[in-house]
């Protein structure tokens, strides 16, 4: 398969801190929503895989792929895969950006504007 564009090579150890930091961020704005009573979005979190609970039976699964060095994305509209390129993951398909798409999905599915961003450098 040929990417849109140059995969950036990452360590093991560089690939688990820069997957922990997208988990830890989405964590983290999802309990910034709750306690400003945004929206409701349950999470729930088993090593490098995170459920985001939407109710009505939505919800969006992401997961860290360490032998890929991928981040996964599965919602309703689909699978996403994701590569690291030049401080960003990037759609292994298109190149559209991790947080583009994680937002434009969780928006759907709560049914209101939502907006992720990526962890600060």
């Amino acid at each position: 398969m040929t990417l849109p564009f140059e995969p950036t090579t990452l360590t093991d150890a560089q690939y688990h801190a820069a997957t922990s930091a997208v988990l830890a961020q989405i964590e983290a704005t999802i309990d910034r929503w709750l306690q400003d009573d945004v929206v409701d979005i349950d999470t729930h979190r088993t090593g490098g895989l995170l459920e985001l609970d939407f109710g009505r039976g939505g919800k969006i699964v992401i997961n860290t792929q360490p032998p890929l060095h991928e981040l996964w994305l599965a919602a309703r509209a689909g699978g996403y895969h994701y590569k690291h390129h030049q401080g960003r993951w990037r759609d292994t398909r298109d190149g559209r950006d991790f947080f583009d798409e994680l937002s434009q999905r969780a928006s759907e599915q709560a049914g209101r504007a939502l907006r992720f961003e990526p962890p600060a450098s």
